[in-house]
Formats: structure tokens, sequence, C-alpha cells
């Protein structure tokens, strides 16, 4: 980890991004981890260098819903940037890895003093906000194969990997539906050769199937990144 590979780092000066890595301490990102409580001020902010964390809400006696996705092309903790930040989600790590850590008062230390990481850190912030707007949309009017194509898609772009550790519970957790919806998709990208999947392994066979697949929340969710931030992802 003596290399920053957190996109959003990879933006600073060399000097504001040596300082602020300073200012962090290593942290591993274990599956299943919960990193933030819903309601809760933030303790840390995390910048992921592998692996992956959802943004799941929970409304009243509903299944948990993911609402975002967090890998190395952002940061967990960007409300930060507006001083006391309580969040309406809970943080869930949902790709193991390594990180870098950050308590809360020392990022804001950081962003008093740093007028790069600061737009770096509000425009991070500003795509979120947009990205989860699109997830909402996404998740009122489009069917249940071409939101779980854009799901599969995400997490491989952030698992920077062919395969992952997803189960099917998880897979229907975060898209807000029924198992068996996810079962039947799922089943049906496989025997299409789309998708490998056994004992909670997936590897993606067919990302430009899948691409085709997918809702156009996932090419509309990379181009807002890419405009707003100036970067790929």
């Amino acid at each position: 980890m003596a290399h920053a590979d957190n996109l959003l780092l990879q933006q600073l000066p060399n000097a504001a991004r040596r300082h602020l890595i300073d200012q962090c301490e290593p942290f591993e990102l274990v599956l299943s981890a919960e990193l933030s409580v819903r309601g809760e001020p933030l303790s840390h902010a995390y910048f992921p260098l592998e692996g992956f964390i959802s943004l799941v809400i929970d409304v009243d006696h509903y299944p948990a819903l993911e609402v975002g996705m967090v890998g190395r092309e952002a940061m967990l903790g960007s409300e930060l940037v507006l001083g006391l930040a309580k969040t309406p989600w809970r943080a869930l790590v949902q790709g193991a890895g390594n990180s870098w850590r950050i308590g809360a008062e020392a990022l804001r230390a950081e962003l008093a003093s740093s007028p790069a990481l600061l737009q770096v850190l509000q425009t991070s912030l500003l795509v979120r906000l947009h990205q989860q707007t699109l997830a909402s949309a996404c998740e009122r009017f489009h069917e249940i194969g071409p939101r779980l194509a854009r799901w599969l898609l995400m997490s491989q772009d952030r698992a920077q990997a062919d395969s992952f550790h997803v189960t099917q519970e998880f897979m229907a957790l975060m898209l807000g539906v029924r198992r068996v919806g996810v079962t039947v998709a799922a089943g049906e990208f496989q025997s299409s050769g789309f998708i490998a999947y056994h004992r909670g392994e997936l590897t993606v066979l067919n990302r430009a199937a899948l691409e085709e697949q997918a809702c156009s929340c996932y090419a509309a969710d990379k181009l807002l990144h890419t405009e707003l931030t100036g970067h790929k992802h």
C-alpha cells in the first residue's frame, strides 16, 4: 500500500496526496463488515484501493435496499465535507480488499488546509448524489434482468476482476427484489453463457453480452462520472 491506488487520491497534487496519506492508516475491508451505522455520525472516511462497499437503506419493515456503491473510483465519507455527517444508510463491505482510513476530525483538518482536496471531495459527493438519483429511477422503472446485468457490471468494475463472491440472497437484497426473481434472471444469464455461478462464486464470461442486456442506467452512470469529474472509471 505504499502507492495510492484510489482514483480520487490520484487526482490530488503530489504534495497534497502525500500529506493526506500520511494522516491515513491501512484498513482491511472485510466482507460483510458494517463501516457506518444509519443515523450516527461518521467516525472515519475510507478510500478503497481494492474491494467495494454498498450503501444500504432500511425503510420500515421492508428488506434493505442498495442505494449506492463505492469502489476505488470514490470514497466513503464524502458527506464530511458538509460538516457533521449523519447518514440515512448503512455501509456494508460487499467486496473484500484494502483501503486507506482517516478519522473524521483529521479529514476536516486536511480539508481546511487543502483547497485541492476540498474540490475533489465536493465533486465526489456531487457525483454520488447524481448517481443515487439515477438509481432511484432505475429501481422504479426497469425490469429485474436489465437491473441485474447493470449491478453485475458495476460489481465487476469495482472488483477489478472477472470473478467475485456474491450470493443470490445478497443480489436480491441489493436489488430490492425477491430471491426467486434473481434466481430466474441469473439462470437465464448462465444458460446463455454470460456468467458462471457456483456456490457463491460468480464469473463474468461475456461482458459485452451483459452490457447489451443492462439497462441504460449503466452507461448513464459512467457518463455522469466522466462529465462531472473529467475522469473515466
